[in-house]
C-alpha cells in the first residue's frame, strides 16, 4: 500500500494560492512549492530591486516550509532557482552561498538548477523551490 500524501502548512511562509500547497510530503520525500520574497504575515513583496535581500527572504520562506514538514535545509537534495534577469545571478549566488554556509553543516551542498524566467509577479526577482528527503 502506498503512503498517504500530507499537505504541509506553516505561517512561517506566505499563504499559497488556493490551487497549490506550500509543501507536500509523501513518506520521506518533501516537495516545497516555489517561494518568493514575500512577508509571511502580510504576503507583501519585499526588497524591491534588491535580489540579494529577496534571495534571503525567499530562502527563509523555503526553510519555514521544510521545517514544517519535518526537514531541514541539510535534508534538501535539490533547489531550483528562478531569476528574472541573468545580471542578478552573481548577487543571488553570493546570498545563496551564505545561506548554505549557515544551514548545511555536513558540507554536502544540495544540487541546484538556475533558470532565467518571467516570474508571476513583477516585483519578484527570484523564486525558489526545493525537494528534500526527511531523515
Amino acid at each position: 500500500m502506498s503512503e498517504a500524501k500530507t499537505e504541509i502548512r506553516t505561517e512561517g511562509a506566505p499563504t499559497p494560492l488556493p490551487v497549490f500547497s506550500q509543501g507536500v510530503r509523501k513518506g520521506p520525500i518533501l516537495q516545497v512549492s516555489g517561494q518568493g520574497p514575500q512577508d509571511p504575515a502580510t504576503g507583501e513583496y519585499l526588497h524591491a530591486g534588491d535580489v540579494k535581500a529577496q534571495t534571503r527572504r525567499t530562502l527563509e520562506n523555503v526553510r519555514a516550509v521544510l521545517e514544517a514538514g519535518g526537514a531541514s535545509v541539510g535534508d534538501v537534495l535539490m533547489f531550483r532557482v528562478y531569476l528574472t534577469r541573468r545580471a542578478d545571478f552573481a548577487p543571488m549566488n553570493e546570498e545563496y552561498a551564505a545561506f548554505l554556509e549557515e544551514h548545511v553543516k555536513d558540507g554536502v551542498k544540495p544540487c541546484r538548477t538556475t533558470l532565467i524566467a518571467e516570474l508571476p509577479n513583477e516585483a519578484m526577482l527570484v523564486e525558489i523551490d526545493a525537494q528534500a528527503v526527511v531523515g
